[in-house]
């Protein structure tokens, strides 16, 4: 649902442990405003980096940023190389930070399909942080929900499991989420106005709280995050109950 929100006087009660975030609307940011496409992934880029160091401020453990997922392969091979060098860049970035705020960089997605070059440079974070437990950042990268599932079947037949032995508990040991202390996001937001989950987290996100934000991901701030942020608290999550 899209929102309108009242100020609290408790902001740091009942935060989200785990925010995911669907950064949808680079392309049409950039088209409106009669700039090439690329110029809105950069846009986008730069916020997802605040966005990052605001979420890490107010205390959220766990965030989750889907960067780009298995069906974009769609796009032209401009944007998609485009795409990967930000990516390269934004890694190396959020490594530094990461060393400094001891943060776990954990990568969510296959890592075969992409370059030689950003999937070294994708290891390289998930071996520098692997040892840090106080924030983690996941960076869903060619990551699709169904792909997730399909993997994750394929992982288990490959393995010892039995399918007798089947439980939730076990299926999460073989999810890409399995290293996060929340694998499942209590708050997604999608920004961009776009009403659907486009398979995001199909497993993880079956009880999470959604929010469709009206702005396009560059003109997300990190005030448009505490905002998401309160309308989550005024909401009773049943579970079922």
């Amino acid at each position: 649902m899209i929102f309108k929100v009242k100020g609290t006087n408790n902001f740091m009660d009942n935060l989200p442990k785990h925010i995911a975030i669907i950064p949808d609307g680079n392309r049409r940011w950039a088209k409106e405003k009669g700039l090439p496409t690329f110029e809105g992934h950069k846009k986008g880029f730069n916020q997802a980096i605040e966005i990052g160091k605001k979420a890490r401020e107010l205390g959220i453990k766990v965030l989750t940023l889907w960067a780009f997922s298995s069906e974009n392969w769609k796009r032209t091979k401009e944007e998609i190389s485009y795409l990967m060098d930000l990516y390269y860049q934004m890694i190396e970035i959020n490594i530094q930070d990461a060393l400094k705020e001891k943060i776990r960089i954990i990568h969510l997605g296959r890592k075969d399909r992409i370059s030689n070059k950003l999937r070294l440079k994708i290891m390289e974070a998930e071996e520098k942080t692997k040892n840090f437990d106080k924030y983690y950042l996941a960076i869903a990268l060619d990551y699709g929900g169904r792909d997730e599932i399909i993997r994750t079947i394929n992982k288990i037949n490959q393995s010892k499991t039995s399918i007798k032995n089947f439980s939730e508990e076990k299926i999460n040991q073989f999810l890409d989420t399995k290293d996060l202390p929340y694998p499942s996001p209590d708050l997604v937001i999608r920004t961009s106005g776009e009403i659907r989950t486009s398979g995001f987290m199909i497993w993880q996100a079956a009880y999470s709280e959604w929010i469709f934000y009206p702005k396009y991901f560059p003109d997300f701030t990190p005030f448009d995050l505490e905002k998401c942020i309160e309308e989550y608290k005024k909401r009773k999550r049943r579970f079922g109950v």
